[in-house]
């Protein structure tokens, strides 16, 4: 499996599991997929979650410092209060790509209403100056 360009060899389907408390300190989870799993006070301290698939995990206070999350998705999940320190985060996903899905037609409109309002305070700030 290739997760962000990292080659992840599937592991172990925690999707959902009750791990509130868990010590998975070192532990290897490359690529496991702990999907909506609580890991509320887990201890995650130098685990590889490399290519781990957290999406919407309950992570509230996981201790996650210098943990591996290269790759990882953490999309939808609750961090609230969790040590991330020294963890390598590179690559990994916070929240979903927004598609592009906003009107030029709008945002167009948007522009030259500011533009209009600018000219307005110019052209009073021009009349301030010229009394």
């Amino acid at each position: 499996m290739n997760v962000n360009g990292y080659e992840i060899k599937p592991c172990a389907n925690l999707q959902g599991a009750d791990l509130e408390g868990a010590i998975l300190r070192g532990a290897d989870l490359r690529g496991a997929d702990l999907r909506s799993a609580n890991l509320v006070n887990a201890n995650l301290v130098n685990a590889n979650l490399r290519g781990a698939d957290l999406r919407s995990a309950n992570l509230v206070n996981a201790n996650l410092r210098g943990a591996i999350l290269q790759g990882a998705n953490l999309e939808g999940a609750d961090l609230q209060g969790a040590n991330l320190e020294n963890a390598d985060l590179t690559g990994t996903i916070l929240e979903k790509k927004k598609e592009e899905s906003q009107d030029n037609t709008s945002l167009s409109q948007k522009v030259k209403e500011l533009e209009e309002e600018l000219k307005k305070y110019k052209d009073t700030l021009k009349a301030l100056l010229d009394t």
